[in-house]
């Protein structure tokens, strides 16, 4: 059993922080690497990626958001209470060297991802421009830990409540036309890791993203999570989570992401049927 030692509500309650103690995982995680968490015995295996580490605490910090039944289950757990299962670290951890200019970017939840990712460049000397957004104000996450391990911090929301009006690749397109870039990493929503890549490649800057299909056993066995880089078959569970983000099929990802979406909404609604009942 996993025991949760911090539990945050951010962004209105619906997205989660949940601090967990998990030594083993702990003591070799490294930036852009995952665990797949089970709540209970007959619960649904989901893969989050590591948002945080204390090794000398022995716990592992994960954020998801509230969008289906599994999430809303974790929810429920407080503190003191425990994760049946949280396997890893798995996948490959991010390649973290001195470039020069490293521009991070990430929306909604994705912004978890990418904090210890921004926090790695930055401490191996690069100078680190981070650019972050959300829908609106209440569901910006993280800004005052992105802005610590930043060289310079762009706060985007699509409405305009908060920081620039606008799309993060609208900030990204000013901040690649105003200065040499050496690498991009761009976390967040499929569609924003799409478009930022296209921005990107005008610009000619190599650009990570971290994908995040369906997967099951997260040790490359089932194919489940199979995307198509280069024209080639890959595994996120271990070729990546991160690949080119100018070689992923994005829409072959998007319709993969979307083949249970009816199924999902079910489950979610029973979900809340039954909690409401009791």
């Amino acid at each position: 059993m996993f025991k949760i030692v911090k539990r945050e509500e951010m962004a209105g309650a619906t997205v989660i922080l949940n601090e967990i103690e998990a030594p083993k995982i702990a003591a070799k995680a490294k930036p852009g690497q995952f665990v797949i968490i089970k709540a209970n015995e007959t619960g649904e295996r989901i893969p989050l990626t590591i948002s945080d580490i204390d090794k000398d605490k022995g716990t592992i910090t994960i954020i998801y958001m509230v969008v289906g039944k599994s999430t809303a289950l974790f929810k429920t757990l407080q503190v003191g209470d425990a994760y049946q299962d949280v396997i890893g670290p798995l996948g490959k951890p991010t390649h973290i060297e001195k470039v020069g200019t490293v521009v991070c970017v990430g929306g909604g939840t994705g912004i978890a991802v990418l904090y210890p990712i921004t926090r790695g460049f930055k401490k191996a000397g690069n100078k680190v421009i981070s650019i972050i957004g959300a829908r609106n104000k209440d569901l910006l996450i993280l800004e005052d830990k992105m802005r610590a391990v930043s060289d310079e911090l762009h706060v985007c929301t699509d409405d305009g409540s908060y920081g620039r009006k606008g799309f993060v690749t609208d900030a990204l397109k000013d901040v690649l036309k105003s200065s040499p870039v050496h690498m991009a990493v761009a976390i967040g929503p499929v569609p924003m890791m799409k478009f930022v890549s296209v921005v990107t490649r005008e610009f000619n800057v190599k650009t990570l993203v971290s994908l995040n299909p369906i997967m099951i056993d997260g040790t490359g066995m089932c194919g489940g999570c199979r995307v198509t880089v280069d024209g080639k078959t890959q595994f996120a569970c271990v070729d990546g989570p991160e690949f080119d983000g100018h070689q992923v099929d994005f829409d072959g990802l998007i319709k993969r992401l979307r083949a249970y979406e009816e199924d999902e909404r079910k489950a979610y609604d029973e979900f809340c049927r039954i909690r409401a009942a009791q």
